[in-house]
C-alpha cells in the first residue's frame, strides 16, 4: 500500500473526525477514536462509512 505521508497528514474519519492510522496488513486505514476501517484499493482510500467496517464490539 502506498500512501503519501503528506495527503495521511490530511486525512481524517469522515464519521468522528478521528486521526487515521495505516494498518499495512490489511490493507486499511483505521480511526484510532471510533475504530471504523476504511479500505484502502489501488492505493485509494476509501473513506466512506458505508464502506467502513467496525473495529470493536461497541460504537
Amino acid at each position: 500500500m502506498k500512501l503519501d505521508p503528506a495527503l495521511l497528514d490530511l486525512l481524517v474519519c469522515p464519521d468522528c473526525r478521528g486521526a487515521l492510522a495505516v494498518d499495512e496488513a490489511a490493507s486499511e486505514l483505521v480511526c484510532t477514536a471510533c475504530g471504523l476501517a476504511y479500505p484502502v484499493r489501488d492505493d485509494i482510500p476509501v473513506l466512506l462509512v458505508d464502506e467502513a467496517r467496525p473495529t470493536r464490539a461497541t460504537r
